[in-house]
């Protein structure tokens, strides 16, 4: 290909995207995952026992499970915006946070083409005003966005964060 049709392609794709800031159409997210990492943030948050507060994950890209609280960083936007977006969509709640990560990992993840690379970083979060009950686990089959306090990790928490944040659990 030649660097016109390069160009071309790339006013093409531009064309489509609007304001970056406020997310990519799914497509070219997709495509950008496959040749670039993806930098995220994820939420460490504890109760008065020491539980850690996991939310259950069923999006396609990895086996569904267990998870902390996390999202992928949009074109522009600070940390901060990110933890507090996050806490908002996950949780439906308010967090406060530690602005020094408590880890920051590299994650890998071989057989898959999309989101396959990620740099996290991991913040210790406190919740500032209750987690919504409705959407609080109870014995039957977890659906999506549900969460649960968890006094060790589980068995079925996603693979990616057993790797990364065992220890933190």
């Amino acid at each position: 290909m030649k660097s016109m049709e390069i160009t071309q392609a790339i006013e093409l794709l531009s064309s489509f995207i609007g304001n970056p800031s406020k997310g990519l159409p799914e497509e070219i997210f997709l495509f950008i995952s496959k040749i670039t990492p993806l930098v995220n943030v994820d939420l460490l948050i504890k109760d008065e026992q020491n539980r850690t507060l996991l939310t259950w994950r069923d999006d396609g890209f990895a086996s569904a499970g267990w998870h902390l609280p996390g999202g992928i960083i949009r074109y522009k936007e600070t940390l901060a915006d990110r933890i507090k977006a996050v806490a908002k969509n996950e949780l439906r709640a308010l967090v406060d946070y530690n602005p020094v990560p408590l880890a920051t990992k590299e994650c890998l993840i071989k057989d898959r083409q999309v989101r396959g690379h990620f740099i996290s970083f991991l913040y210790q979060c406190r919740l500032i005003d209750k987690l919504d009950e409705s959407l609080k686990y109870n014995s039957e089959a977890p659906h999506a966005n549900q969460w649960l306090w968890h006094s060790n990790c589980p068995c079925n928490i996603i693979s990616a964060h057993n790797e990364m944040y065992r220890e933190f659990i």
